[in-house]
């Protein structure tokens, strides 16, 4: 079957519960000629639905709902880029349950089995108006048991560590840690789930948006140093969700760099509201610059390094 794992893979077996699954649209692929993140997480958002509904929720997304599964934290890790045409299937699992709360992995690999992004979503069972948390129903804890799962080592963390405290920041604070205002937007209602509020996936999409704000200048100095025709790539990212926008909320995204390995960059992203200075979203990325002709990482010349450690931000504040 299309986008099931051979019997011979040697990749490990798919998760309990079959959540998304189509393939990668050219319009999807960004300037690295594979799917943007926020396509990656758009999946998500629809392997959260089906989620939802192998949890004993079957229209947790829905406008009549009573309660759904509302996102607090997610871990990713990008293991294979998804180039166009390129089948995807998710499956997913239950790491953890709580009283209110759970952690799910949603595991999206390609046609050989092999990993493409796997997601470790922190999320509450909450009611649809006010989003508080409520007790799981019996129905709901027993479906867990049945798709109870060991977290995949592909999905566990790797560059960044996901126990400490986030980094978080307000307007004020961002600005105070020399943070770059690398991107404004509004919210929009076509962003919008059905609750309201902007999907997990489009606040992704305003951050790659702005991206170029940041990066653009290191990018084309590698271009000329180089003779690399480069893009971006997100490896590892967490986000922490603390308020979502509705339509016509206002979104500035601040940036900066916090950390230069030999050929990736730690990156910060907040999301805040101008107008009370609130947090939106905040967001830890491991990136790294690839040439876009032989797909290998490009490590910045001495020069470039210097340049970007100017752009370092101080987070303690």
């Amino acid at each position: 079957m299309r986008g099931v794992p051979s019997r011979m893979s040697t990749h490990p077996a798919p998760l309990p519960a079959p959540l998304y699954q189509g393939s990668v649209n050219t319009w999807e692929c960004d300037d690295g000629g594979h799917l943007n993140v926020r396509f990656h997480l758009e999946r998500a958002f629809v392997g959260l639905a089906h989620m939802a509904h192998a949890l004993e929720l079957p229209r947790a997304f829905t406008p009549s709902a009573a309660s759904t599964l509302a996102p607090v934290e997610a871990h990713v890790r990008f293991n294979r880029e998804a180039l166009p045409g390129a089948p995807l299937i998710m499956h997913g699992g239950v790491i953890e349950m709580g009283e209110s709360d759970a952690t799910l992995c949603l595991d999206m690999r390609h046609a050989d089995g092999a990993p493409a992004s796997c997601f470790t979503l922190c999320v509450a069972h909450a009611d649809t108006r006010d989003f508080r948390p409520f007790p799981w129903s019996p129905r709901s804890r027993e479906a867990a048991q049945r798709l109870a799962i060991e977290q995949p080592a592909h999905a566990k963390p790797r560059s960044l560590d996901v126990t400490k405290p986030p980094c978080e920041a307000g307007h004020a604070q961002a600005i105070a840690t020399g943070a770059l205002r690398t991107g404004a937007a509004m919210a929009l209602p076509e962003h919008c789930d059905p609750f309201g509020r902007v999907r997990f996936d489009q606040l992704m999409g305003r951050v790659s948006d702005s991206v170029p704000n940041l990066l653009a200048q290191w990018r084309a100095d590698a271009a000329a140093e180089q003779g690399a025709a480069p893009a971006g790539a997100v490896v590892e990212a967490r986000y922490l969700y603390r308020r979502f926008p509705r339509p016509g909320d206002l979104i500035e995204i601040y940036s900066g760099i916090t950390g230069i390995g030999e050929k990736t960059l730690n990156l910060v992203h907040w999301l805040v509201d101008p107008a009370s200075g609130a947090c939106w979203m905040s967001m830890e990325v491991t990136a790294l610059t690839f040439d876009t002709a032989t797909r290998k990482a490009i490590a910045p010349s001495a020069e470039a390094r210097a340049r970007m450690e100017r752009r370092i931000v101080k987070l303690a504040i």
